[in-house]
């Protein structure tokens, strides 16, 4: 009887997980791989589309015993499977074209006559009358579900050294439905969300119910990296932006340009007549998908689709990229987002069996309700995301308010993870990890952090080599308060220089934040127009260790600062403060900040006291951030940034020196240029009121570092030109590599191109010129004409280096003028 019940047991447990899984390559005749060919399962809507390799990986929930492939110019073939699992087929297809009842064009598809051109022109006609934009207002319930997971997991590794200790985790192993691979799950992140809009008034407002974390909670730079990465997106917008870059949405209206459309099919998708049409991109190394979509035949609103990144397109460290979609049909004429899923495969490069990450994100839509009314100021009530009653919620909550359950393997996330947290050799792995993305050592048993370690050393001609150290408190990534410190040594002068600050958060609603603090130390002054209160920061010039020609201008300054900042409208920051700094030259023989003072000995001053009144505000529509303590952390670039800052000179106040008034305003916007890349702009001017010396004034930032930074001119010397009057401008803009891969022996190595142009106009009165006449560098403003230079870089450079040519388009018959110069940088970037 214990036999039969435990057969009979297996028998349930194995019908219950039925489900079909095929794998494999597709070629030709020839053995060469077929690309976008279409595999499908007989008489379903299930399918996908192999890859630039031929690979193709397809898993079903149901039972399935004949697999159809198909691309155009090639005979159509069905295989019988035999099995639930059929793994390493190799299909080879035969050129001869096969016609069904759709008719299919061969090769590269033309965009005249084509009946899926057709069908893609009522799309855009329609698209504006589907969804959300039918109805006055709207709400709705939003479940979102974050996890990564380490990938292509095998015995090899499951053995390693690494993992000693530890096997317990590979109790909760799955395989993706996309990719075939086996994973593990490491990071889940739940959330659940009430959104509400109005369409007449524009407005729209999201209500945090629930938020529920494994594995990282404590680590701002972790959630953050992962809620900027899967930003949300419309696929019928013309451009997609993901990873910071804008791919060509297969429903764009450029997309004829882009893509090659086939219809393919016809079928009935949920009670309702869909047309199927496949896509794939014209030319390699273009950020473009392939995939295919359904269609309704009369509201012409798309039922599913599916995108994947072709993995010829200039993307560094994404292997695979896979989108789906699932929308409602609500009425004859309302198709709404149900459902939208994800998947991310990360690694260090695109060979099919390298190991990586995948980055999954399932976002799930229900309990829509249309045409009730909410008042405006219901949408201009602020709410507090970081409530602990929302990121504390019962398992009972999260069981009735999931929109999708979890899987028995994400299920075991939670308390896999919190066994892993007890475990010595996981613990020094997260914290050596920890160390190198924040560049700070924790020393959690006295809640302090030391470094940045990034900023430990340095050279210049005042002090040599330099060394830095640091620390601050940390309690938590929340912490109300906040104190920082650094020293400083210079082997060459043998002095000791120090920066210490300190923040606290006095109210949490309006960002109400009282700061101060001191400084003394050699500084690079004029490395920006706009004046910096920073008491803690670095500067690249005079820390740097190689520069171009002598780096010889620095200044001794003993900065003290006390500020009061506040939010009191989302992204609207105010500050209001004072500062008193003590300025004089580092190299009096090489530099002098020398002015005419008549109460003087010798009638010439060589330090600066100064005291400030300063007002600033900064406004940065767009931008987000994550946390709620006195330092909270960005999670998107992509946004505008507007700065007015006015500043007044007390004289007498402590002795302070000059009476002088201060304006400057900066616009910065980075624009998304769909296809042709992205262009950051920045626009800057200022004027000072009053006679003031060289260490007042505005100095137009060159760089003599070996360094490219944005909004410096790479060709000037530092104190190159000085104003009291300004107006400057940069432009760089990122083609992605839209012009390198359509040259034949450029195109595989995934370079980008950047082009730059920046120039700056300015003046300086009579009365600051006869001021700082003392002074022993020459006193010259871009009056006469603007100022201009332009650079032409390489980008992806072995993917983290980037290098720019900069030429300087005037002023060459300055004395030591450098028409020429060479500058790079290195990071990580998609």
């Amino acid at each position: 009887m214990q036999r039969w019940l435990a057969v009979l047991v297996f028998w349930i447990s194995a019908f219950g997980l039925a489900q079909t899984k095929v794998g494999g390559v597709v070629v030709d005749e020839l053995g060469d791989p077929v690309a976008f060919a279409n595999v499908l399962f007989k008489n379903s809507t299930e399918g996908t589309i192999s890859n630039d390799d031929g690979r193709f990986y397809l898993e079903s929930q149901d039972r399935f015993d004949t697999l159809v492939i198909s691309f155009v110019g090639y005979t159509s073939r069905e295989i019988l499977l035999s099995s639930r699992a059929t793994l390493n087929m190799e299909i080879v297809l035969v050129e001869g074209e096969q016609l069904d009842e759709v008719v299919v064009y061969v090769g590269k598809q033309s965009k005249k006559n084509n009946p899926a051109i057709d069908i893609l022109r009522k799309i855009w006609a329609k698209k504006r009358s589907n969804g959300l934009r039918l109805y006055d207002q709207y709400r709705y319930d939003e479940y979102e579900k974050i996890e990564f997971d380490l990938n292509t997991i095998d015995s090899a590794l499951m053995q390693s050294k690494i993992f000693r200790g530890m096997e317990f985790v590979f109790e909760d192993l799955d395989t993706s439905r996309i990719t075939g691979k086996t994973y593990l799950p490491v990071f889940i992140n739940e959330k659940f969300t009430t959104v509400y809009g109005d369409n007449e008034m524009n407005l729209d407002k999201q209500v945090v119910m629930g938020n529920k974390n494994s594995g990282f909670s404590n680590n701002q730079a972790i959630i953050a990296f992962v809620q900027d990465l899967y930003t949300q997106y419309d696929v019928y917008d013309n451009y997609i932006k993901l990873f910071d870059k804008s791919f060509t949405s297969p429903l764009s209206k450029t997309g004829i340009d882009t893509y090659n459309y086939v219809l393919a099919d016809s079928a009935y998708i949920k009670d309702k007549w869909c047309y199927n049409i496949i896509y794939y991109p014209r030319r390699k190394n273009e950020l473009t998908f392939k995939g295919d979509f359904w269609v309704n035949d009369t509201t012409y609103a798309i039922a599913e689709i599916n995108m994947q990144v072709t993995r010829s397109a200039n993307v560094n460290w994404v292997k695979e990229l896979y989108i789906e979609q699932e929308f409602e049909v609500l009425s004859d004429s309302v198709f709404l987002l149900k459902r939208d899923y994800l998947l991310t495969d990360f690694a260090l490069n695109k060979k099919d069996k390298s190991r990586g990450v995948y980055g999954k994100r399932t976002t799930v839509y229900d309990n829509y309700i249309f045409d009730q009314a909410q008042p405006k100021d219901f949408y201009q009530q602020k709410q507090d995301p970081f409530n602990p009653v929302v990121m504390e919620r019962s398992d009972a909550f999260w069981e009735n308010n999931r929109l999708e359950d979890l899987n028995r393997d994400e299920e075991g996330i939670y308390a896999m993870l919190d066994t892993l947290k007890t475990v010595p050799k996981f613990n020094t792995f997260y914290y050596l990890a920890s160390v190198l993305g924040s560049g700070y050592i924790e020393i959690d048993k006295w809640n302090i952090d030391l470094g940045d370690i990034y900023s430990a050393w340095g050279y210049n001609d005042a002090e040599g080599v330099r060394f830095r150290g640091g620390v601050r408190t940390f309690f938590g990534q929340n912490d109300p308060w906040r104190i920082q410190a650094y020293g400083a040594y210079g082997f060459m002068d043998q002095r000791i220089k120090y920066g210490i600050s300190g923040k606290v958060l006095l109210d949490r609603r309006n960002r109400l934040i009282l700061s101060g603090g001191n400084r003394r130390d050699i500084e690079q002054l004029g490395l920006n127009l706009t004046a910096t209160t920073d008491v803690l920061g670095r500067s690249i010039a005079s820390g740097n260790l190689l520069t171009v020609g002598t780096n010889d201008r620095l200044t001794n300054i003993n900065l003290s600062t006390l500020m009061l900042e506040m939010e009191p409208v989302k992204n609207l920051r105010m500050r209001f403060g004072t500062s008193f700094r003590t300025l004089k030259s580092a190299l009096p023989e090489a530099f002098s900040l020398d002015y005419l003072d008549p109460d003087a000995p010798g009638g010439v001053s060589s330090q600066i006291r100064q005291f400030d009144l300063i007002t600033t505000l900064v406004y940065t529509p767009g931008k987000r951030t994550i946390g709620y303590g006195v330092e909270r952390r960005d999670i998107n670039d992509n946004y505008s940034t507007l700065l007015l800052n006015y500043t007044h000179g007390v004289r007498g106040f402590l002795e302070s020196d000059f009476d002088y008034r201060k304006i400057q305003f900066s616009y910065t916007q980075p624009w998304q240029l769909g296809g042709l890349g992205r262009l950051t702009t920045s626009v800057e001017v200022g004027k000072t009121f009053g006679a003031v010396p060289l260490g007042l004034l505005n100095v137009v930032p060159g760089n003599q570092t070996f360094f490219t930074i944005f909004n410096s001119f790479p060709n000037l010397d530092f104190y190159e030109f000085v104003t009291d009057t300004y107006t400057s401008m940069h432009l760089e803009h990122n083609f992605n590599g839209r012009i390198f891969s359509r040259i034949p022996l450029l195109r595989d190595l995934n370079l980008r191109e950047i082009v730059g142009l920046r120039g700056v106009w300015g003046e300086l009165s009579e009365e600051n010129r006869v001021l700082s006449s003392p002074t022993n560098i020459p006193l010259q403003a871009p009056d006469d004409r603007i100022y201009w230079e332009y650079s032409f870089g390489v980008g992806n450079i072995f993917k983290i280096f980037r290098i720019d040519f900069n030429f300087r388009g005037n002023y060459l018959e300055s004395p030591d003028a450098r028409p020429f110069s060479v500058t790079g940088t290195f990071g990580f970037q998609f």
